[in-house]
């Protein structure tokens, strides 16, 4: 059953982190987007919804790379019960999927938490100056309702940020499988 996003509040400032890439070199926020505004999505290798998306993820990481903007995308799921969203599993992924960006391994789960995510995908554009500026929906598309995957709500996000103009509201919701936490 898919799970809608938690909507964290505009404005939130990015959590200052440092994780893993999957070569398993530390990227930390504050080196890595630079002042620059920041595409950062949730994501996994094994959920219908991601893999649904992920070819058109890949193109619009590459517009928002053209406006200036970082991308990054985040794995939180538990890979114990969840073994496809390992390393390996996440590399075949970027393979597939043509991703030119940084993947993040938060095995903490502590990432996920600050965002306060619930489904992948999740996505959120911070501005240049770490503020939540969109979260929410990549487009109206999702796995058997014959919409067409664009990006759009995504894009003009990203372009609005870009252009150090607010995103229009109101922000959908992203629709995904819900994150697979570690048990307590």
């Amino acid at each position: 059953m898919p799970v809608e996003s938690a909507m964290l509040p505009l404005g939130t400032p990015i959590p200052d982190f440092t994780l893993p890439d999957l070569d398993g070199n530390q990227v930390h926020l504050a080196t890595y987007a630079a002042g620059r505004p920041l595409l950062l999505m949730v994501a996994c290798n094994h959920c219908p919804y991601v893999k649904h998306l992920e070819q058109e993820i890949g193109r619009v990481a590459a517009q928002a790379a053209s406006l200036g903007v970082a991308t990054l995308a985040v794995c939180s799921n538990d890979v114990v019960t969840h073994p496809s969203d390992d390393v390996e599993g996440l590399r075949e992924q970027i393979e597939r999927a043509s991703w030119g960006f940084p993947y993040l391994v938060d095995e903490s789960q502590d990432l996920a938490r600050a965002l306060q995510a619930a489904c992948t995908p999740d996505f959120y554009v911070f501005d240049r100056t770490g503020k939540l500026a969109y979260r929410g929906a990549f487009d109206e598309a999702t796995p058997g309702n014959d919409n067409p995957v664009t990006g759009q709500d995504l894009r003009a996000a990203i372009a609005a940020v870009a252009h150090d103009e607010p995103v229009a509201e109101p922000h959908r919701p992203s629709l995904g499988c819900s994150i697979k936490w570690k048990a307590a």
